[in-house]
């Protein structure tokens, strides 16, 4: 095994993390500067914080025009960034000045919200409309943004059921360096009641 030390500074903790802690879902971050400008840009650090009440959470690597519209407004949205629309996404990340729209430089189309002013992706087949919670920022910098679930639109065209498929989302996931991956071999398994794990026997 090679050992890495973050306190060394040979060694680029963000790449390796990247590289390690995979694959990582993109929240794809809708948000509207104070003076109207419409922003959407994909952040990799990406999860559910809490289910009672209902939380996402993302990180901003640094201050970014998505956490500054995020302070100020106070909303924003989730539109899942999936393989259909992955050229688009990679173009959203581009470090471009805040008074100029992704949706504009994309091609994309601006979906209008139910409960917060911040558009959603309109190719996107699901968007999750966020009201902001809290924040905690690190000494480096670095924002996580916890935002609560407000609304959640799902595509009729992905549903089974009443229930989102994850085929039919097709989602996409960030690995390191340059990689992107997607769903791949999905397996199905249910989990065990604690008597059934206890006999088991570790097989």
């Amino acid at each position: 095994m090679r050992n890495y030390d973050p306190a060394d500074p040979e060694v680029h903790m963000h790449s390796l993390l990247n590289a390690v802690v995979l694959p990582r879902p993109i929240a794809w971050v809708g948000s509207r500067t104070v003076d109207g400008v419409d922003n959407v840009a994909p952040h990799s650090y990406f999860t559910i914080s809490s289910l009672n009440p209902p939380i996402v959470q993302f990180t901003s690597i640094g201050t970014k025009d998505t956490l500054r519209n995020v302070r100020q407004t106070r909303e924003f949205t989730v539109s899942l960034a999936n393989r259909e629309l992955m050229a688009q996404i990679n173009i959203s990340s581009a470090p471009v000045p805040p008074q100029v729209s992704e949706f504009d430089i994309t091609g994309l189309t601006r979906r209008s919200s139910v409960k917060v002013d911040a558009p959603s992706v309109a190719e996107s087949p699901v968007s999750i409309e966020c009201q902001l919670f809290d924040t905690m920022e690190f000494a480096g910098g670095d924002v996580v943004v916890f935002g609560e679930v407000v609304w959640v639109r799902v595509d009729e065209d992905c549903l089974i059921d009443g229930y989102p498929d994850v085929e039919l989302l097709a989602p996409l996931s960030r690995l390191g360096g340059p990689f992107w991956g997607d769903v791949g071999t999905i397996s199905t398994m249910t989990r065990p009641t604690a008597e059934e794990a206890m006999h088991t026997g570790g097989t």
